[in-house]
């Protein structure tokens, strides 16, 4: 080991745990990266894998009817590789032990073989026999989880109006519903919502659509136009009610997964980039500050002939001990969270398998990032360093000159005791210095403010979502649109206390290039029930004509009030629409499009219909309610508003909170490292002077006044910055994560603020206690000595 190795050996152990305090503040850096990167390698591996295995389609289409001869005009298309067709109906599920009703999508298998595309994969048991009526259903996997179903256990399901009873032959997984969420809805409810498949014999036969279908899947060929492909199936199915062709990136399933990825990618760039430009800046510090008190032993060491470049090379090998302290243990930590993070995902992603896959080439770039950053951090001081002539540096830097500071010059200074007037003496002496400090400190504050508003941001969303918004108890749909009439029939149903119609119809919303397919809204013009708010919270009426669209919808299609949008009916009489964007509500769920439920009849050419209505129910008849909610064979669907809510909170909210609490954690660590960080190189450097007042008779009280009192002044001008770049950041960060399909508001609230406010200032009484204990210590002869 040679001489500048034993060196470096002692000056680590000198500043072990300023170097400790870097280290950890890059390691949760490094660590978010990691993770995030690595659980963004394991979903889309899984994914892909996943898809190739089962053969998920590539082009999608919903249609009212059409005969098997059409699959054959399909398979003609140039481009298409294989085609799939099947029925798919929504029907009313009762579900032993659950009293309310459950809506289920029966898909119909294969009458013979296995499936072509979309094949299942089986959990447990096994598929429905085809061929003879087994009364056999295979039931998505969500949904038996939420009930505890097992293969052989019996449900009743009301087909085309008829109850019928099964029994489960099998849990299963689709690669078509990997997400699984009730349709236009961008939440999971698998309490009340699941997926099934039953023969084709038998679901035709009970809807008379034996020898038809009305759902097709396609497979490309290599090279193929997925816009071309769209195009002519489109065309083709426009005579039997075709509603439109999407491509995989459209399927909600897939957009679901794509979103999570997104929101992964944000935040391995976010929190990193922020942690690791905290440790950049703290490296210079560090090293600023060795460099300036071993100027005697730099000079001695040139003396002594070893050249610029060693000298160079010792300091830069201080900060890469530091970088690979910090890469270890962000690599262990990024690793060990990962792979408990992994199985949130099974919350609401449905895979085979999902194992935690390290992504090996972030751990190479996080060793490069963080080298990066500490050679940022610390080139300036091995510059001065490498720079620093022999001569000049065997003599002690020369004495700052003090003078009365700011306060003392406002006449002030009468009111401040001698500790304190020194400290803001030193501080005013170096304003650079102090300013970077101060910096330093705000920064501490606000990056504490971040994971707090995603907390925040989620308590939001659930009141605004679902007090707010939605003030329906249940939402009933019915199998078909029917006259308006018929709002009396919920409204007399036991329990129900007021009702309010709207009607739902698929539509494709057109701006430009940029299209979106969702379920246009109509609604009474200024319902009580599901109402439209706008970002005031101020409820919106909607006009006679003209559509108002959800804030994101409308940053979607590049619109804002006032332009138009084409609406492209995807039901019934198939008519194209340009219709004048009214406003733009707020809504935190998915995108939505809204409009009077007299205009929307209107458009499609239909007299006065709905297709359900928004009840509120009386919870003491809750039970009567749902008994004849069960018993009414029309209808084909119930949405209940706390089962969507609690949805949220087990799912989207829980996944979320997770790795808020987690970079709370991480925000803290950094935090408490750049307090203490600059109070020990304050005291470091200002050990000679500190001593010198020991000598000059100042208590140690008083001594640890001075000390402390930098640190108080510096904190209290800190903190108002500090929380300004934190509601700053937030606001940056927040942008970055959100989705079409979940977003969160930015919401600081005075609660935040002061944790944020706490934090430090408890971070700054310990790093102050600290200090002040190492000034009992000091050696009184060692520091005040100099050379001459």
């Amino acid at each position: 080991m040679g001489m500048l190795d034993r060196k470096l050996l002692r000056d680590l152990r000198a500043v072990k745990s300023q170097a400790l305090a870097v280290a950890l503040v890059m390691a949760c850096g490094l660590a978010m990266m990691i993770m995030t990167r690595s659980l963004m390698l394991s979903l889309e591996t899984t994914r892909t894998e996943y898809y190739q295995a089962h053969r998920f389609a590539e082009v999608f289409a919903r249609l009212k009817r059409a005969p098997d001869a059409v699959r054959a005009q399909l398979a003609a298309i140039p481009g298409v590789a294989a085609v799939q067709t099947a029925i798919a109906v929504q029907v009313s599920v009762d579900v032993p032990g659950l009293a309310e009703p459950a809506v289920g999508l029966i898909n119909s298998l294969p009458e013979r073989g296995e499936a072509e595309l979309n094949r299942l994969h089986v959990r447990h048991g096994r598929l429905p026999e085809g061929g003879v009526a087994t009364g056999e259903l295979a039931v998505g996997e969500a949904f038996a989880e939420a009930h505890g179903l097992r293969p052989g256990e019996a449900l009743a399901a009301v087909l085309n109006g008829a109850r019928q009873g099964f029994r489960l032959s099998g849990v299963v997984l689709s690669p078509e519903f990997v997400f699984e969420a009730p349709p236009g809805a961008a939440l999971p409810d698998n309490r009340t919502y699941g997926v099934f498949w039953m023969p084709y014999r038998e679901l035709a036969t009970a809807f008379q659509m034996y020898g038809a279908f009305n759902a097709v899947s396609l497979s490309l060929a290599p090279g193929a136009s997925e816009r071309a492909v769209i195009a002519a199936v489109d065309r083709v199915l426009a005579p039997y009610g075709g509603r439109g062709a999407h491509g995989r990136g459209d399927h909600p399933s897939d957009r679901r997964v794509n979103d999570e990825l997104r929101v992964l990618q944000g935040l391995s760039v976010a929190f990193p980039l922020v942690f690791l430009g905290v440790a950049a800046f703290m490296t210079h510090s560090v090293m600023s500050r060795q460099v300036a008190l071993q100027r005697e032993q730099i000079a001695m060491l040139k003396a002594c002939g070893f050249s610029n470049r060693q000298v160079g090379a010792h300091y830069l090998r201080f900060a890469l001990v530091i970088v690979a302290l910090g890469v270890g243990l962000g690599a262990a930590g990024g690793i060990a969270l990962g792979g408990a993070l992994v199985e949130m995902y099974h919350l609401f992603f449905r895979f085979p398998h999902l194992e935690f896959l390290v992504d090996t080439r972030v751990l190479f770039a996080a060793a490069a990032v963080s080298a990066l950053a500490a050679l940022l951090g610390v080139a300036g001081a091995v510059r001065r360093a490498v720079r620093l002539p022999p001569a000049e540096a065997m003599r002690p830097e020369a004495p700052a000159s003090f003078a009365p500071s700011l306060v003392e010059r406002l006449g002030l200074g009468r009111w401040c005791g001698t500790p304190l007037r020194m400290a803001l003496r030193n501080l005013q002496r170096r304003p650079g210095r102090s300013a970077l400090t101060c910096l330093a400190l705000a920064l501490a504050t606000g990056i504490l403010i971040v994971p707090n508003a995603f907390r925040d941001g989620i308590a939001h969303v659930i009141d605004f979502q679902w007090d707010v918004i939605q003030r329906q108890t249940v939402t009933l749909s019915l199998a078909e649109p029917q006259s308006a009439r018929g709002l009396a029939d919920f409204r007399h149903l036991p329990g129900a206390v007021w009702a309010e119609p709207f009607r739902f119809v698929p539509v494709e919303l057109r701006a430009g290039p940029v299209t979106r397919r969702l379920l246009l809204q109509g609604l009474p013009a200024q319902g009580t029930l599901s109402r439209v708010i706008d970002a005031h919270s101020r409820q919106l009426r909607l006009p006679e004509r003209g559509i108002i669209l959800s804030a994101k919808l409308a940053e979607v299609l590049g619109v804002r009030p006032g332009d138009e949008v084409v609406a492209r009916v995807l039901e019934g009489r198939a008519r194209e629409v340009a219709v004048p964007v009214a406003a733009l509500a707020e809504d935190f769920a998915g995108t939505a499009a809204y409009i009077e439920l007299h205009a929307l009849n209107r458009l499609l050419l239909e007299g006065d219909r709905i297709s359900g209505a928004h009840v509120v129910v009386d919870r003491a008849r809750w039970a009567e309610f749902t008994a004849a909610v069960k018993a009414t064979p029309r209808l084909a669907g119930c949405v209940i508003k706390d089962a969507l809510r609690e949805g949220f909170r087990r799912t989207t909210a829980e996944s979320i909170g997770l790795l808020q609490r987690i970079y709370l954690v991480f925000a803290t660590i950094v935090a408490s490292g750049i307090i203490y960080n600059s109070a020990r190189i304050s005291l470091s450097e200002r050990a000679r002077e500190l001593a010198t007042l020991r000598v000059l008779g100042f208590t140690r009280r008083e001594v640890a006044g001075v000390l402390v009192g930098e640190l108080v002044v510096l904190t209290l001008a800190a903190l108002p910055l500090g929380l300004l770049l934190g509601s700053g950041l937030a606001r940056a960060i927040l942008t970055t994560v959100n989705t079409e399909t979940v977003r969160l508001p930015l919401i600081l609230t005075p609660a935040n603020y002061a944790f944020a406010v706490l934090v430090v200032a408890v971070a700054s009484a310990a790093s102050a206690l600290l200090a002040a204990r190492k000034v009992a210590g000091l050696n009184l002869a060692a520091a005040i000595k100099a050379i001459d």
